[in-house]
């Protein structure tokens, strides 16, 4: 089961490896993991500079195999300078001297010719001197990803995209296949609320043009996307069940665990404490029951009401009424009002 990425000529497997969780294991580990999803028959690697020594560890795994993967990258960079350090740091640490695709990394605006910004203009130079093949871009933002996906500039949009997704991303998908624009779904585990893989793959497998990159960073997590290899899931009624039932749970104003509203001023973990009722359904309640995440979800009570959180939300939500809903349904818990218990609903 392959995709081609628009009109890249790029092809992968539907499965992607999404790099960023491997800041979180150590280099043997790392290496270990790509290493295996190499030998498994995954192609398509994506990583970033701002994803701490994640490309280093990349650029070790893949020495030697360089010719026969797909390495995608990003620059966080708003300025023609820090574009150029980063991409002569990404070379070094990827050791390679070419990147695939090249993304700008969630900018606030879509950089295009002659908007002052010099960003695309950069890129294009890097395309012409041979170290960068494709020019891409990532977003959060629905708006903006229609207009890149309109403009003809990049060849290829990462985007969240799963079953819990709403009407637009799915006009979204079919018109990045219509503009031959690649889509390569971020999150499409919708960072961690998702438990089945097998529903999620399903899911995806349904759309042709759209690559998902999973984050991988255990053994166990890589087996078992390595099993769709030869075994793709389909999405029997089984699996359509569990999807029925996920989106009448989990769909609507919910936070996705982006981060993009970090740092907050007030210490606030918003990027786990605004879905914390969330993951104590959806997973083991021992860990967010801790002491320690009790102190976090203290610090709920020192929000200053700022606004930060909620202007840089690329969803658009009320990101402090999130906090404070999430932290009544924790102290509920706490107090027995409500129950949790792995796999069932806060009741």
């Amino acid at each position: 089961m392959r995709v081609t990425l628009g009109g890249t000529g790029i092809t992968s497997h539907k499965n992607g490896f999404g790099a960023l969780p491997l800041q979180r294991v150590g280099l043997d580990a790392a290496v270990s993991l790509m290493r295996g999803a190499f030998e498994g028959g995954i192609t398509y690697f994506d990583t970033a500079r701002s994803y701490t020594d994640s490309e280093e560890k990349m650029g070790i795994a893949l020495e030697g195999v360089r010719d026969r993967v797909t390495i995608a990258t990003k620059t966080p960079s708003l300025t023609p300078e820090g574009f150029w350090a980063d991409i002569a740091a990404s070379l070094r640490l990827l050791r390679t001297d070419y990147i695939d695709v090249y993304q700008f990394h969630n900018p606030p605006f879509m950089p295009a010719p002659g908007d002052g910004s010099g960003l695309y203009e950069a890129m294009l130079e890097a395309k012409a001197k041979g170290l960068i093949r494709h020019i891409g871009i990532t977003s959060h933002r629905i708006d903006l990803a229609f207009d890149i996906v309109n403009s003809g500039l990049y060849a290829t949009l990462q985007f969240p995209f799963s079953y819990l997704a709403g009407e637009r991303e799915e006009v979204l998908v079919k018109l990045a296949a219509e503009k031959r624009v690649g889509f390569v779904a971020m999150k499409a585990l919708s960072g961690g609320l998702i438990r089945r893989a097998d529903a999620a793959f399903a899911f995806l497998a349904r759309h042709e043009n759209v690559l998902p990159i999973w984050g991988i960073q255990r053994q166990s997590e890589l087996a078992e996307f390595l099993s769709f290899m030869e075994n793709p899931p389909r999405l029997t009624p089984e699996l359509s069940g569990v999807v029925d039932r996920d989106r009448t749970e989990l769909r609507g104003e919910f936070c996705r665990g982006c981060g993009y509203c970090l740092p907050c001023p007030a210490g606030i973990a918003i990027n786990n404490c605004a879905r914390t009722s969330l993951l104590l359904r959806r997973a083991p309640a021992a860990a967010w029951l801790s002491p320690e995440w009790q102190s976090e979800m203290a610090k709920i009570h020192d929000c200053v009401g700022c606004g930060h959180c909620s202007a840089h939300c690329p969803y658009g939500l009320d990101t402090p009424a999130l906090l404070r809903a999430n932290l009544r349904d924790y102290e509920d818990v706490l107090a027995g009002k409500k129950f949790a218990e792995p796999g069932k609903l806060l009741k």
